[in-house]
């Protein structure tokens, strides 16, 4: 399927982390604009740092993917450690920011065991300078999420931006 929004976890079973649902409107995603974003997740065991991520992004032109890369943390990156960026945009001590707060959806590593959900909430994407080849068209993204070399989750998601 190309355009439209969709996700799948890659994972094998085993995986601890797994996605149960995601929902993004508006379809396709329009920057600046309004995101109204439903998730649930579960983790059958704790997540702590060093939580490294893997992102694989590719852009759709004609019928040929291309694979985009790693330009200021946008595009295929590897995050080595998403606890300790949390850390830097979210001072430990601080309350986490809404809707997660209202919602007991944590902010900060470890990530303890359970299930984890978002009802649909709104989220303000602004008007961002985003790079040349981040504009309209369709992206498909691989997030792979490992701890010490054990893969934790595998998400693949496929979406349309619209920018103004």
């Amino acid at each position: 399927q190309v355009g439209g929004f969709a996700w799948e976890n890659c994972g094998d079973k085993r995986d601890p982390v797994v996605l149960q649902s995601l929902s993004v409107a508006p379809d396709p995603i329009s920057i600046p604009g309004s995101l109204r974003v439903s998730a649930a997740v579960s983790t059958s065991k704790t997540i702590t740092s060093p939580l490294k991520v893997l992102l694989v992004m590719e852009k759709a032109l004609g019928d040929l993917w291309i694979q985009l890369p790693c330009i200021n943390q946008l595009g295929s990156c590897t995050y080595d450690d998403v606890c300790t960026i949390l850390d830097n945009l979210i001072p430990p001590g601080t309350t986490c920011p809404e809707p997660l707060l209202t919602y007991g959806i944590p902010c900060h590593c470890p990530f303890k065991a359970g299930s984890y959900s978002l009802p649909a909430s709104n989220f303000d994407l602004p008007e961002v300078e985003l790079p040349s080849w981040m504009t309209n068209g369709n992206y498909r993204v691989r997030a792979v999420a490992t701890n010490g070399g054990e893969e934790l989750a595998c998400i693949k998601l496929a979406f349309s931006l619209q920018s103004h």
